[in-house]
C-alpha cells in the first residue's frame, strides 16, 4: 500500500475541525430526515420516482464528483498536463446529452429499476444475470477507490493510519445510506456539490497566484515537460509522442465515443439519479442539468494538478515520495490558510463521500431487484425487500473497505478507474447499443457480447500490453486501447451470434428499440410549462455549442 508521503499533514486547527464537525452533523440530519419517506422498496432503491429534476440534476453531476474528479483528475493534470480536458469536453459532454435526449426515454418509460433490468426486457435472463454481477462487482471495484481517496485526506488531516480511515470513513458512510436509501445519497449529494465547489475553488485561485497566474504556470511546465504538455492535442498525430501516449484516433473512439458513452449511459451509479425524476420531462432533464457545471468543473480540478506539478516538479516520479495523488493534499497544505482549510478538507471529504454512496447505492439497488428478487428469493413481501437492501448495504460497505486497499497500489487512480470502466462499463455499452438500434439483435446475442466485450478488453490490457506483446506508451493509452477492443469484439460477436439464432419476437420490442412505439405512447403528456429550461434539446444542443467554443482555444 502506498501511504500518503511523509510530512504531508495539515495544520488544522479547532476552527477547521468546527467546520468539519457541522458538516457531519448537517449529512447525518440529511440521513435521518429522509427516513421518514423510505416506507417500500421503491423509495429506498429509487427514492419513489418523485424528485424534481434540478435536485437529480446536481446530484447526477456530484455523483461523478468522488475520486475520479477530484484526486483522479488533479493526478491526471500533474501527470499528463492539459489533456485532462479531453475526459470532459469529449468524454462527458456529448454523452450525457446522448443519455438525456435518447436513451432516457427507453429507460423511464420501460419502468425498470435498474440498467441491468433494461437488459431482461430487450434479450433474456442471461444476458441480464452477467450484467448484473458484472455491474455488481464494478460498483464495488469503484466505491473501493472513493473510499481510499477518503482516506488520503483523513490521514492528512488527523495523521491515522490509512486503515484506520477507510474503515472510519466507510463506517459513516453505511450510516447514512443505511438510514435514508437513495433520497439520502441525492438530497447530500446535491448539499455535496455546492462544498466541493467552495473547496477547490480557493485551491484553484490561489495556486494560480502562488505560480504567477496562468503565463507564470505555462511557461514553467513547458520548460519542465515541452509545449506539448499545455496543449490538449499537440503531438497526438500517429505515430508522435505526447504526455498522455495516446493519438487523436484512440482518444476520439477509445476515449470520447467507446469509454464516455459507455460509462455515462449505461453506469447505473449515474442513471439511478435521473430514474429517480418525478416524471419523463425531469428524468431527460437530469443528464442535461449536469452538462453545463460538467463543462466548466475541468478548471478546478485541472489547474491544481498543474500547480502542484511546478511547486513539486518531481512529483510521481520514483525519485520523489510524492505519488500524483497526493498533488490535492499538497496545495491545501502550502496554500491554504485555517478556516479556508477546514472548508477544503470538508468539501474533498463531501466529494469522496457522493462517489462511494452513488456507488453503493447503486450495488444494493441491483443486488437487491436484479439478483436476489429475480433469482434467489422471488415473490416476497415488499417489507423483506427494503430489510435486504438495508443488509446488502452493509455487505457493500464492508466489501468497499477491501476493494480500497486493491485502489492503494496505484499511483493515479484516474489510469486504475479507466481500466475497470474499458473492462465493464465498455462491454454494457455495446450490447445496449445495438439492442437499442438494431431489432434483429437476437436474445442470445446479448449474453455473447458481454462475455465477448469484456474478455477482450481483459486480453488487451493483461496480455497483450502488459506483456509487451505491442508496444503502447502509457497505461492511460492502453485503456483507450482496450476499450475500443472490447467494442469491437462485442459487436463482432452480436452480430454473429444473430445470424444463427432466433430473434425477439418483435411484438415484444416494443418500447425497447429506437423507432418502435411505447407501450405508453398515448399517456398525457408530463404536466409543466413550456419555459425555455424544460425543452431539453435546447438545453443539449447549448451544452455541445458551449463545450465546443471552450475547446476552441485548445485546439488551435
Amino acid at each position: 500500500m502506498q501511504y500518503l508521503a511523509e510530512g504531508l499533514r495539515l495544520p488544522t486547527n479547532g476552527l477547521d475541525y468546527t467546520i468539519l464537525a457541522i458538516y457531519f452533523v448537517v449529512v447525518l440530519g440529511i440521513g435521518f430526515a429522509a427516513r421518514a419517506s423510505v416506507k417500500t422498496s421503491l423509495d429506498f432503491f429509487l427514492s419513489g420516482r418523485s424528485l424534481p429534476a434540478w435536485v437529480t440534476g446536481l446530484a447526477f453531476v456530484a455523483a461523478n464528483l468522488g475520486a475520479t474528479e477530484i484526486l483522479g483528475m488533479a493526478a491526471t493534470g500533474a501527470q499528463y498536463g492539459v489533456a485532462v480536458v479531453h475526459w470532459y469536453w469529449i468524454g462527458a459532454i456529448p454523452a450525457m446529452v446522448f443519455l438525456g435526449l435518447v436513451m432516457m426515454p427507453f429507460y423511464y418509460r420501460s419502468k425498470v429499476r435498474s440498467v441491468p433490468e433494461f437488459l431482461l426486457h430487450r434479450f433474456d435472463k442471461s444476458a441480464h444475470l452477467l450484467s448484473s454481477i458484472l455491474f455488481a462487482f464494478s460498483a464495488i471495484l469503484i466505491a473501493g477507490v472513493n473510499l481510499y481517496a477518503l482516506s488520503i485526506v483523513v490521514e492528512a488531516l488527523l495523521g491515522w493510519p490509512q486503515w484506520v480511515a477507510i474503515v472510519v470513513a466507510g463506517l459513516f458512510v453505511l450510516i447514512y445510506i443505511t438510514i435514508g436509501g437513495l433520497s439520502s445519497a441525492i438530497y447530500n449529494e446535491v448539499l455535496q456539490f455546492f462544498v466541493i465547489l467552495a473547496a477547490l475553488i480557493p485551491i484553484t485561485l490561489l495556486g494560480l497566484k502562488r505560480v504567477g497566474g496562468w503565463d507564470g504556470l505555462s511557461g514553467s511546465l513547458e520548460k519542465q515537460h515541452g509545449a506539448d504538455f499545455m496543449t490538449a492535442w499537440g503531438g497526438t498525430g500517429i505515430g508522435d509522442a505526447n504526455p498522455l501516449g495516446a493519438n487523436w484516433l484512440t482518444i476520439i473512439l477509445g476515449l470520447g465515443f467507446v469509454l464516455s458513452f459507455g460509462y455515462w449511459t449505461t453506469n447505473f451509479a449515474e442513471v439511478q439519479r435521473a430514474l429517480s425524476a418525478k416524471n419523463l420531462s425531469a428524468a431527460k432533464r437530469t443528464p442535461l442539468i449536469a452538462a453545463f457545471p460538467k463543462i466548466f468543473i475541468v478548471f478546478v480540478v485541472m489547474i491544481p494538478g498543474l500547480v502542484a506539478a511546478v511547486i513539486v516538479p518531481k512529483i510521481g516520479t520514483p525519485g520523489s515520495d510524492l505519488t500524483y495523488n497526493d498533488a490535492i493534499p499538497l496545495l491545501m497544505q502550502e496554500l491554504l490558510p485555517n478556516g479556508v482549510l477546514g472548508i477544503a478538507v470538508t468539501g474533498l471529504l463531501a466529494a469522496f463521500m457522493a462517489g462511494m454512496a452513488a456507488n453503493v447505492s447503486s450495488f444494493n439497488t441491483v443486488f437487491t431487484t436484479d439478483i436476489w428478487q429475480r433469482y434467489v428469493k422471488k415473490d416476497q413481501p415488499d417489507a423483506y425487500y427494503l430489510k435486504f437492501g438495508r443488509l446488502i448495504t452493509a455487505v457493500g460497505v464492508l466489501a468497499s473497505i477491501g476493494t480500497a486497499f486493491i485502489a492503494a497500489s496505484f499511483s493515479n487512480i484516474m489510469t486504475y478507474l479507466q481500466t475497470l470502466f474499458s473492462f465493464f462499463n465498455v462491454p454494457l455499452f455495446v450490447v445496449f447499443i445495438i439492442g437499442m438500434f438494431w431489432k434483429r439483435a437476437s436474445m442470445k446475442s446479448g449474453v455473447w457480447g458481454l462475455l465477448a466485450g469484456t474478455t477482450a478488453a481483459m486480453v488487451n490490457y493483461f496480455v497483450i500490453y502488459k506483456q509487451g506483446i505491442i508496444d503502447i506508451p502509457s497505461d492511460q493509452g492502453a485503456n483507450f486501447v482496450s476499450a475500443i477492443v472490447g467494442f469491437v469484439a462485442g459487436a463482432v460477436v452480436m452480430v454473429a451470434v444473430t445470424l444463427f439464432t432466433a430473434p425477439k419476437p418483435e411484438a415484444q420490442l416494443a418500447g425497447l428499440v429506437y423507432g418502435t412505439e411505447s407501450p405508453d405512447a398515448d399517456e398525457a403528456p408530463d404536466e409543466g410549462d413550456n419555459a425555455w429550461y424544460r425543452k431539453p434539446a435546447l438545453l443539449g444542443w447549448g451544452a455541445i455549442v458551449l463545450a465546443t467554443l471552450c475547446y476552441l482555444p485548445y485546439s488551435l
